[in-house]
């Protein structure tokens, strides 16, 4: 089996912004591209890191998987 990178392009991009804005409810939400990595991007929200967006193309599967790390000071503001 070879494994094939799983590339995120400019479009892919661009409709995980839109559907991630409405999902979240959120249109200052953006989905970045990562300066070193192409099977990622970075997920901000006014300028503020949130968290990462994987591209997931394993077994003909696609899907995309969002990781955003909740530190404990974090919740203190609330």
């Amino acid at each position: 089996m070879i494994l094939q990178e799983a590339n995120l392009d400019k479009n892919e991009l661009d409709k995980l912004q839109t559907y991630m804005r409405r999902a979240l409810q959120s249109p200052n939400l953006e989905v970045r591209a990562r300066p070193r990595k192409t099977d990622s991007a970075e997920v901000y929200v006014a300028d503020e890191f949130v968290g990462v967006l994987f591209k997931d193309d394993e077994d003909d599967d696609l899907s995309y998987n969002f990781s955003m790390a909740i530190l404990d000071y974090d919740l203190e503001e609330t």
